[in-house]
């Protein structure tokens, strides 16, 4: 049987070290902080590094519980919702006086991208959401399409609950969504086998069923929203949502397959990353 959450911590060091925060690029260049998605860690972003060094300062780090975190610093109220994720990436701006910052965010972290956004405006440059979903639930009410029925979390709760790592073999390759490349599924599954399970769990929970839809109308900072074809994990109307509520957000539609083109298709990614830093200078 797996463990459960550990009780609440009190948080140490220096939260450059606890979320193992590294910096690439060139030093005194406008500063990209890169946050990965669910499962992942900052290494997933490799691929498009090679189109953003040159000329950028490239941030990047590790979501509490993923890759070389501090998991001993993890504090399940602190991550109970996305507030404390995002209260990381404001502490990794504040420990490193970043400015003028351009928060590339992928998958779970759009919202925790938004959430940093609301909270310190005059610390963004630009969004630019990855694969982002404001809310995974269908709501009939609204017409809305999140992606999953509430059936469908009970299955995932279930799975989760009996084995998180059966549930990351099976779910991982559909996620990443390229079949025909089958070594990015294996590689998502290995990363998702690596996270702390119980962290996971949490982290899976909270963004499955919060609905940051309301958020989105108060959203000032400019946005560049990228969306993928044949997304297991983004229905194509969640980004016309997203379009119509995040006022002078530009709708990028890559032709990159699945939920993570930063991985499947670094080039296409980067240069859509790029073309939009380009329009804002």
């Amino acid at each position: 049987m797996e463990a459960a959450v550990r009780p609440s911590v009190a948080r140490r060091g220096p939260v450059s070290e606890r979320l193992n925060v590294t910096s690439t690029g060139r030093a005194d260049g406008p500063v990209l902080l890169l946050a990965h998605g669910f499962g992942c860690d900052q290494g997933m972003w490799r691929g498009v590094l090679p189109h953003l060094v040159a000329d950028h300062r490239v941030v990047r780090y590790d979501l509490m519980g993923a890759g070389r975190s501090d998991t001993s610093a993890y504090d399940p109220d602190r991550y109970a919702t996305l507030d404390g994720h995002a209260q990381d990436v404001l502490d990794i701006c504040a420990e490193l006086d970043l400015r003028d910052v351009t928060l590339v965010a992928h998958s779970v972290s759009t919202m925790v991208a938004v959430l940093a956004a609301l909270q310190e405006p005059g610390r963004f440059r630009q969004l630019v959401l990855v694969a982002a979903n404001p809310y995974f639930l269908d709501d009939p009410a609204t017409g809305y399409s999140g992606g999953f029925s509430t059936a469908d979390l009970a299955e995932v709760s279930a799975a989760l609950d009996s084995n998180y790592f059966t549930w990351a073999e099976a779910f991982a390759p559909v996620i990443m969504g390229v079949p025909e490349e089958p070594e990015l599924g294996e590689e998502l599954t290995a990363s998702f086998c690596r996270v702390d399970p119980d962290i996971a769990r949490q982290l899976l929970r909270t963004m499955f069923t919060t609905d940051y839809r309301p958020l989105l109308p108060r959203v000032a900072t400019p946005t560049l929203l990228l969306q993928c074809r044949a997304d297991a994990m983004v229905p194509p109307s969640v980004g016309d949502h997203l379009h119509a509520q995040l006022a002078g957000s530009t709708l990028v539609q890559l032709q990159a397959i699945g939920h993570c083109p930063h991985i499947s298709a670094p080039e296409e990614t980067a240069a859509a990353i790029r073309a939009h830093l380009l329009t804002l200078r």
